[in-house]
């Protein structure tokens, strides 16, 4: 079918809105008209880094819509049904089978690379040249996309198709670290360093959670304020931020979680851990990217551990996380500002700007 996609054509180039076709859904997939799609910075670090993916892409991964089409052999999906989309996973490796579809064995093939798990580009120009996408096993800056049983899940009516849309990553992201990977719970201390969507997931979380204090650091005084509003104890511009200033806070904290991917910023999220405390790595580093850290404080029980998609089971995860929405308890809708698909690259300046915390792309 022809739809109309938002293309990366080459590296750190604005997306361009151009007709492709799209092949009716396979065994296994589904065909998604998309209402909603957020956009994050994992879309554009693999547009604009030095990603191992290929270009021209279909990016987006953070997609909400109706079921258009079921392929082959689907089952426990009907045409109509309101559903948001995530990663996605095989389903038979070990991690899948081990309740950790977020590190499947074919996770950089099934999300990254950009053509199908047959080696395929998953789409063509109007005159037949490749288009890669199936990113994330979706490409959900499009009118429509082919998504898998594996990393499509219903949505409850009561939910918006734009405050569903960045359920799908961002906000499984930043509430799943915090849940998932450092354990949250009453008393607590929590430190998050960058306060965009993940990290102000992660401070939702945390505080929907009990947890105390919980310090938001970043270079952007609004982003504070929201930081506050949304549960932080504390807040700290990134020239505020020191060893001396967080431990005036907490002596050692018991969790650090990093969404920068900066190397100095990383090492103060190290630092600033108490015995035994975790510090969760998420930001997007160019390849190459290095941090360092001193071995002696891990003797007494820190750990520093790399997370994807907070250790979240989207099948379980965004339920929950829509359900806790509808509830008043992750109030998601503060950090989201909808823009037409047709302005998807004013939605990325207005990012990058730091005039919005989370940009949805609503379809036509």
């Amino acid at each position: 079918m022809r739809i109309t996609a938002a293309v990366a054509t080459e590296r750190r180039k604005p997306f361009t809105l151009m007709a492709a076709d799209l092949p009716a859904p396979g065994p296994g997939q589904l065909l998604v008209t998309i209402h909603a799609a957020g956009i994050c910075h994992t879309d554009l670090g693999f547009r604009d880094l030095d990603m191992p993916n290929a270009m021209p892409i279909v990016l987006g991964h953070e997609g909400a819509g109706t079921v258009a089409a079921l392929g082959p052999g689907v089952t426990g999906f009907a045409v109509g049904d309101r559903v948001c989309l995530s990663y996605d996973s095989c389903g038979h490796c070990g991690a899948c089978t081990g309740h950790a579809p977020q590190y499947c064995d074919e996770l950089g093939l099934r999300n990254f690379a950009g053509v199908t798990p047959a080696m395929a580009p998953p789409m063509a120009f109007p005159d037949g040249t490749p288009l890669f996408g199936n990113f994330f096993g979706q490409s959900s800056f499009a009118t429509h996309a082919l998504s898998t049983v594996r990393n499509t899940v219903k949505i409850p009516d009561a939910l918006p198709f734009h405050l569903a849309a960045p359920l799908g990553c961002g906000m499984q992201t930043g509430a799943g670290t915090v849940v998932n990977s450092l354990a949250g719970a009453p008393g607590k201390s929590l430190v998050v360093f960058g306060t965009g969507s993940v990290g102000l997931a992660a401070i939702m979380a945390a505080a929907a959670l009990g947890m105390a204090p919980i310090v938001a650091v970043d270079r952007v005084q609004s982003r504070l304020a929201l930081a506050r509003a949304l549960g932080a104890t504390h807040g700290l511009t990134a020239d505020e931020a020191s060893l001396v200033s967080l431990a005036a806070i907490s002596p050692g904290f018991d969790g650090s979680f990093d969404t920068t991917g900066v190397p100095g910023v990383i090492q103060l999220a190290i630092d600033c851990l108490g015995t035994r405390g975790t510090c969760a790595l998420v930001g997007i580093t160019p390849p190459g990217t290095l941090a360092s850290f001193s071995p002696a404080g891990f003797l007494m029980g820190k750990k520093i551990i790399g997370v994807i998609e907070g250790d979240a089971d989207p099948q379980i995860f965004v339920p929950w996380l829509a359900k806790q929405h509808l509830a008043g308890r992750f109030p998601h809708d503060r950090l989201v500002t909808t823009f037409p698909f047709d302005r998807i690259n004013d939605a990325v300046d207005a990012m990058h700007q730091g005039e919005v915390v989370k940009p949805v792309l609503l379809m036509p």
